[in-house]
């Protein structure tokens, strides 16, 4: 485990993350390794329908930490656990 991981992340069992692997694989389309805005923007029509496009971007970039234009896996990861887990 890096030393990114969140304390919640690291409480989440092998299984738990390989499942969130799994949507993160689904919605990176060209399977780079990264989500890019697009991708990013048909994972939140699919997640949250009624998100706002002019909110799109700013979502992007408090996903995206290290400000690269692209949400990585562990970036992905921080986020779903934060935000999604629950559901």
């Amino acid at each position: 485990m890096s030393d990114s991981q969140t304390p919640a992340v690291s409480k989440m069992t092998d299984e738990q993350i390989a499942e969130i692997r799994k949507d993160f694989d689904f919605f990176d389309r060209d399977q780079n390794g990264q989500i890019d805005l697009q991708e990013f923007i048909e994972l939140l029509t699919i997640l949250s329908p009624k998100t706002k496009i002019n909110h799109v971007q700013e979502g992007f970039d408090l996903i995206d930490g290290n400000g690269d234009g692209y949400i990585d896996f562990e970036e992905f990861l921080a986020w779903w656990q934060e935000c999604w887990w629950e559901y």
